[in-house]
């Protein structure tokens, strides 16, 4: 199987690439270039959890449908390995934690934040 991967490529391989360039957030320092960042357009944070098969599910699903690169910055965050970041983004951006969320943050506010099955493409542009 290992050769035939290399040769045509695995669908595991093809179904794990996101056409998202996700900024991973991974210190706290970031959460102040996000607010700079979100002066001029939007921030979008997804809070992912990777043990949780919702929060996967949900994370492809809005992987597939994304189609905003122009319109938003997107940040990613596995708060498995930053619950510390996780609860700063609850404390600063004023929005209860949950996995999976979606975040958007506009001038260092969070204008609008869902989760789980709420996570929608087009409830989310109708926002921009």
């Amino acid at each position: 199987m290992g050769v035939l991967n290399s040769i045509f490529g695995s669908s595991d391989q093809n179904q794990n690439q996101s056409k998202i360039s996700w900024n991973i957030i991974n210190n706290l320092g970031q959460l102040n270039e996000i607010i700079d960042v979100s002066t001029t357009k939007p921030v979008l944070i997804f809070k992912h959890s990777t043990r949780c098969s919702v929060s996967r599910m949900v994370l492809k699903q809005f992987e597939n449908e994304f189609n905003l690169q122009e319109k938003v910055t997107p940040y990613f965050l596995d708060l498995l390995l930053h619950r510390d970041i996780s609860n700063e983004i609850a404390t600063r951006f004023e929005v209860t934690h949950q996995s999976p969320q979606l975040i958007l943050i506009q001038n260092g506010k969070s204008i609008y934040d869902v989760s789980h099955s709420d996570i929608q493409i087009d409830d989310l542009k109708s926002k921009l």
